[in-house]
């Protein structure tokens, strides 16, 4: 089994991930994509407005009608900061038959090199870099361990985040479309990022 993880905070998760997750899905070959809300993110300052139990829920509504995708609540169930290779050996240990690819935006390539052990990630993870154009990613300075296992995937050009959700809810405007009718209808419920 080829499976992509496809981590955030999802604080909410929107449509821009699902078509993400699905391009990596098709273009990279993976079985599954198993989308894993952070505990902490260790690159964020702001801790998640949506408690870790709404953001996992609204993961698992956005994800339901697709059967190749899969809410994940690993990292929510460590707790603590969630650092990319814990997460990976404790999956690899769990699943030595699995194969795990790491889906990231194709700017956050460029970052690989400064990821937290990243030496030893490389050894167990590839990476689905997402390409949405205008991002120029030169490969020959990446050092050559990271360079080989990034393979860049075509994604249309979306400008579109959980931040900009969360201020148009705050407004009191629709978020139709942005995210799935679940998902909307959740933040509806639980009245959430209204204040």
């Amino acid at each position: 089994m080829r499976i992509g993880i496809m981590g955030g905070t999802f604080d909410p998760i929107h449509i821009g991930h699902l078509i993400a997750a699905e391009r990596a899905r098709v273009d990279g070959g993976l079985d599954e994509v198993w989308f894993m809300p952070t505990f902490v993110p260790p690159h964020k300052e702001r801790a998640p407005l949506g408690s870790p139990e709404q953001r996992l829920e609204m993961v698992r509504l956005a994800t339901e009608e697709n059967p190749h995708f899969k809410a994940c609540d690993f990292e929510l169930r460590k707790g603590g900061v969630s650092y990319s290779i814990y997460t990976v050996e404790q999956l690899t240990a769990a699943h030595p038959a699995y194969s795990f690819y790491y889906i990231i935006g194709g700017d956050m390539v460029q970052y690989l090199p400064k990821w937290f052990e990243i030496d030893r990630l490389v050894t167990k993870v590839k990476f689905l870099g997402l390409d949405r154009g205008g991002y120029v990613i030169d490969h020959d300075q990446l050092p050559a361990q990271i360079s080989s296992v990034v393979t860049m995937v075509e994604m249309p050009n979306i400008e579109l985040s959980s931040t900009f959700i969360r201020s148009k809810v705050h407004a009191g405007d629709s978020i139709r479309y942005l995210v799935t009718e679940s998902v909307n209808t959740y933040i509806k419920e639980c009245g959430l990022y209204e204040s």
